[in-house]
């Protein structure tokens, strides 16, 4: 059975037709006029017939093919992540602003589409830029075709490229590079969005490195992934108060926290021409000449205090008896979160002592487990509790050879639960302190999987610019993000961002070739894949297209 095209003067008519055998003869009966051609294609009622038959003879078509010895060759690529932040590389800015900076640059390859190709990179798996080679043959990006790992190199190289010497006023701790000129034109093209930087948070984070790290970068320094005998460098992460990346810094790895907060601030207001800052910081990031610097320049801060090492937080501060300010702030389908604040003034200090009162719970509840498994453990013997640092705390030695539960101890652990003292500058009440002190704890979520990105190991580069440019591409990879989420966002859409990318890599599309003839199939969407696309505004591919044919 099969359909016959019929030309009857000036139009084509289709036929559904079977061959039949009568009298010894093969001939073909017609079952059904289906009409003419152009009116069938429009109405789509051969395309219905055809889909319907193929779902009940998958099976034979294929067996059918194979025993004819003819297996079609089929390609498949994914296609729905290079889609969507194409569309949003484009929209942010970044691909002009590279294209600019190109502009008068005579590389005989494509440096914008290698950059692009490392973003996504590292938006998808992260990794080498040796690895970065072999991934996108999975993936159809336009432009990348002549692409070779030595490209990827000099790209990246470039954009750590320092600047000429007339353009490094301002420097601080490191050189101006090509990627700050990329960071702050960026800036300038989403100004509208925010005034000003009125609020930054920032963090920071260790990579370390195989093999030499550089002319600089690579030092000995604090590791924060435990591996001291390895070089090391220290990435810094500047997010406004709405999550957006503004900038990123990098250092040689024996570069201590605290030392880089005043440098940063100075660079940002030069960098981006902004007045008026508010320093929200935690207390890894804080020590005396912080402060001193901040208050030097006129800025105000809310900053982290370690309130178990300072006397003068639990002697002072702590003791304190008036009463704290109460807030409750509701929680769709979660317990409501229960705050506390207050402040105390020891001498020109300004102190804000708060309590998450749903913490406070969860840590009492803590301990008690960890008691309760203490004071098991003693009736068996108590020296093999040394090593273990939640029971330590908790211990005394009245006598050399045994240990007990130190009653004092617990009870001084108990005054901290839920509990954090913030020192400020600020004229802010006691409770928009706190509030705004937990605007970090929502960007330390960020930050979490910021560094999962940021954690582009192994980094294979010899020289400090490319270095930089292979870490860049990783803020840059930040930034589609977050522009991302932010269109989710007003969608009132919040997926899981690894569960979406498994969404958008089960977009792929299917390339075959039949009769002579090249079609493109595309596979369904899942998941979240459709608001992804709505959210960007890109079409999806059609389920199915002809192609022309591959040379």
């Amino acid at each position: 059975m099969f359909v016959r095209e019929k030309r009857i003067g000036p139009y084509c008519y289709l036929y559904l037709v079977e061959t039949v055998r009568e009298n010894g003869k093969t001939k073909q009966r017609i079952i059904r006029n289906l009409g003419r051609s152009e009116e069938v294609e429009a109405s789509g009622d051969l395309d219905r017939l055809a889909r319907s038959a193929a779902r009940l003879s998958q099976r034979s078509m294929i067996l059918s093919l194979i025993e004819d010895g003819y297996v079609p060759q089929v390609r498949c690529r994914r296609i729905g992540a290079p889609l969507a932040f194409e569309r949003l590389w484009q929209e942010s800015g970044c691909r002009t602003v590279v294209e600019e900076l190109l502009a008068g640059r005579r590389f005989e390859f494509a440096v914008e589409r290698a950059v692009f190709l490392t973003v996504l990179h590292r938006l998808m798996v992260s990794g080498s830029d040796r690895a970065c080679e072999n991934w996108r043959d999975d993936y159809r990006i336009n432009g990348i075709e002549d692409l070779q790992l030595h490209h990827l190199y000099r790209a990246m190289t470039w954009l750590g490229e320092e600047l000429p010497g007339s353009d490094q006023v301002g420097r601080t701790l490191v050189p101006r590079c090509i990627k700050d000129l990329i960071e702050e034109r960026l800036f300038e093209r989403r100004r509208d969005l925010f005034s000003d930087l009125s609020v930054v948070f920032m963090d920071t984070t260790s990579l370390y490195f195989e093999g030499r790290g550089g002319e600089t970068l690579g030092q000995n320094g604090h590791s924060k992934d435990y591996r001291p005998h390895l070089k090391q460098m220290i990435v810094g992460i500047i997010i406004d108060q709405d999550g957006r990346p503004v900038c990123s810094e990098m250092w040689p790895g024996d570069t201590a926290d605290v030392t880089t907060l005043i440098p940063v601030i100075d660079r940002l207001r030069q960098r981006f021409a902004i007045g008026r800052v508010c320093v929200v910081a935690d207390r890894g990031m804080i020590s005396a000449a912080t402060i001193a610097g901040l208050e030097q320049r006129g800025l105000e801060y809310i900053l982290g205090v370690r309130e178990r090492s300072s006397k003068e937080v639990r002697e002072i501060v702590l003791n304190d008896q008036k009463p704290s300010v109460p807030l409750v702030i509701p929680r769709q389908r979660r317990p409501d979160t229960e705050l506390e604040a207050k402040e105390v003034h020891v001498g020109d200090l300004r102190y804000v002592v708060c309590r998450n009162l749903v913490e406070a719970k969860h840590d009492a509840e803590v301990r008690e487990a960890v008691l309760r498994s203490l004071r098991a453990s003693l009736r068996h013997g108590d020296k093999a509790l040394v090593g273990n640092s939640a029971y330590r705390r908790y211990l005394k030695t009245p006598d050399e050879k045994h240990f007990e539960i130190d009653d004092k101890r617990v009870a001084e652990d108990a005054r901290y639960d839920g509990l954090y003292v913030l020192r400020t500058n600020t004229s802010l009440a006691p409770l928009a302190v706190m509030l705004r002190y937990r605007e970090l704890l929502k960007v330390e979520d960020i930050f979490k999987t910021t560094k999962a990105i940021l954690h582009t190991r192994p980094i294979y580069h010899q020289t400090d610019a490319a270095i930089r440019g292979h870490v860049f591409c990783s803020f840059l990879a930040l930034v589609l993000r977050k522009a991302l989420e932010d269109r989710l966002t007003t969608m009132r859409s919040k997926p899981e961002w690894g569960a979406l990318l498994m969404d958008l890599d089960r977009l792929q599309e299917i390339e075959t070739e039949q009769e002579g003839k090249c079609f493109i199939l595309r596979t369904p969407v899942t998941g979240d894949v459709g608001r992804v696309f709505q959210a960007v505004g890109v079409a999806l591919p059609p389920n199915i297209r002809e192609a022309d044919p591959p040379d």
